[in-house]
């Protein structure tokens, strides 16, 4: 029955189904809602482990609502790479860049610039460890996800490797393994996020420094100067022995 002074037009709408409730629509934006919480989800429990009636739950909404915006759990899924990588590439391509333009120039530049990379990759996945997780749950079955990895992993760690081709064939560096290199650092990387989640608050910051140090040293090990009047190491300037294995694309 209507309330007294009030006519038709004046009536609430009626929800209809997915349709979003008023305050979801005036709150935060839904979708940015949805993904931040399925990304913290598949990163604990991966996607077997995660529905989308959990992820709903968290987000304060029903699932026909979170159909409204992803039709299915593989398209959330797939979504969430997606964020991750957007916001990863934002905070490092123009690192990335930075690499590119000092990779023929060799020397401090050269240096400089993969210290810049490296540090800027830690900082990033310090700041964002679902990133980590997320992947590892990925990677935890080598068979599936392919495309993920192509599509929000290599393209840009394939622009470091070729940087790295670049300075090789410039001879500023020795290079014969661009991609074991990327990767290995990579691997770390995750591998120290995850020493962070369970060290105690006492241990957190003696993590940090002795893995950042330790980049340091590894990358001074693959390209840094030889030792004054020592022979010379990969990370000398190349000289006509360099292999480089692949040519560039």
């Amino acid at each position: 029955m209507r309330k007294s002074g009030q006519t038709p037009d004046e009536r609430p709408a009626r929800r209809g189904p997915g349709r979003p409730r008023r305050a979801e629509r005036d709150g935060p934006p839904t979708r940015e809602l949805i993904l931040r919480e399925a990304t913290a989800l598949f990163a604990a429990r991966g996607a077997e482990g995660t529905s989308l009636r959990d992820i709903a739950a968290r987000v304060g909404i029903d699932v026909s609502s979170l159909h409204h915006h992803f039709p299915a759990k593989d398209v959330l899924y797939d979504a969430c790479f997606e964020r991750v990588h957007e916001a990863e590439r934002a905070a490092l391509a123009p690192l990335v860049a930075d690499l590119g333009r000092a990779a023929t120039e060799g020397g401090p530049p050269l240096a400089a610039a993969l210290r810049a990379l490296a540090d800027g990759f830690v900082d990033f996945l310090e700041e964002h460890p679902h990133t980590t997780f997320l992947w590892l749950r990925r990677w935890l079955d080598p068979t599936r996800g392919g495309g993920l990895d192509r599509a929000y992993a290599l393209p840009l760690y394939g622009e470091v490797e070729r940087a790295l081709l670049e300075a090789a064939q410039a001879g500023t560096i020795r290079e014969t393994t661009p991609h074991v290199t990327v990767r290995s650092l990579v691997w770390a990387a995750h591998g120290h996020v995850t020493a962070l989640a369970a060290a105690s608050p006492a241990d957190r910051e003696r993590e940090r420094y002795e893995f950042r140090l330790w980049v340091r040293r590894f990358l001074d090990a693959l390209y840094g100067p030889p030792p004054a009047g020592g022979p010379a190491g990969s990370g000398a300037g190349a000289g006509p022995e360099v292999i480089i294995p692949r040519t560039l694309d």
